[in-house]
Order: C-alpha cells, then structure tokens, then sequence
C-alpha cells in the first residue's frame, strides 16, 4: 500500500499492515498487548513496538486508545461548523485545540469549513466553550449540532 502524506510517499509492507489491522479494532485487554499481537502474526512484541513507533512517527497512527461512549459515562458530545476565513484558520484551530474536549479538528471545502467535535461534561459547558472560542477567535458564526441518534458507532479501514 502506499499512502501519499504531503509530497512523501509512504510505503506499508504486509506486516505494518497486520499490525494496523490487529489494533484498530481488536486491540488486546492484556498486560501485555503488543506481545499479543505479535503472536498473532508471528513476530517479536518489540518489533510490534517499533514498527508502532515508525508509524506513529510518520503519522500513520494518530493514536491508540480506547473510544467510548460519552452519554453512558455522564458526558455530552456535539459536532460544530465554523465559517473561518482562511487567513484566521490557523489561529482559530490554535484555539480550537486548547480544550480538552475537542476530539477532532478538520478543514473542510464548504461555507463552514473547520469542523470539530467536543466532548464535555455537559451541554452548558460546550455552549460557554464556544462562546470562550468565538470571543477569542472573533469568529461568531459556530454552529452547535449534538447528535440526536447514533446509526454508526465503528470504523475500520482493513489496509
């Protein structure tokens, strides 16, 4: 597979494949987890580790780590758009990414083009955090939109 970053060409071979299989969606509840996955497919847990660290290094894998369900540990999620112009996009998702709750931050092409969703507490907090945001920022138009129903709650990308 090979997966263009920027203008660098990144190149997986059949065991970095294995690995990001293995961990995207059936990430072992062991002690020792990359051991594991190695066993599965027949390679040593530090070559696991490293070649992890090789891909995480080319930003391959963002992270690893547990999803949850926020609703069912007492918390609120939403989904915002913002129309940001261009020249105040860095600045903007600067601050953006500066609560801890923010879990994504994209930029889109369309009238609202920087996309993000928060987890919180409750929805009171997101709505003095996005007023937090648009007053540091000066952008005022930032649409809240919580989700009323949930129709997919997994991903997986088999490489």
């Amino acid at each position: 597979m090979q997966a263009d970053h920027g203008n660098q060409d990144i190149l997986l071979d059949n065991i970095d494949r294995d690995i990001i299989n293995q961990i995207q969606s059936d990430f072992p509840i062991t002690p020792r987890p990359f051991q594991a996955i190695a066993e599965r497919i027949g390679i040593t847990e530090q070559d696991v580790i490293t070649r992890i660290g090789h891909l995480k290094k080319k930003k391959i894998i963002r992270r690893i780590g547990g999803n949850f369900v926020p609703e069912k540990l007492g918390f609120v999620s939403t989904l915002c758009a913002a129309k940001v112009p261009e020249d105040r996009i860095d600045h903007f998702t600067d601050v953006v990414n500066r609560y801890p709750g923010v879990t994504h931050n994209y930029q889109r092409e369309n009238h609202y083009n920087i996309w993000f969703t928060f987890i919180t507490s409750s929805i009171e907090e997101i709505e003095n955090n996005l007023i937090q945001i648009s007053e540091t920022t000066g952008i005022s138009e930032i649409l809240n939109l919580p989700a009323t129903k949930v129709f997919k709650i997994r991903a997986e990308f088999l490489v």
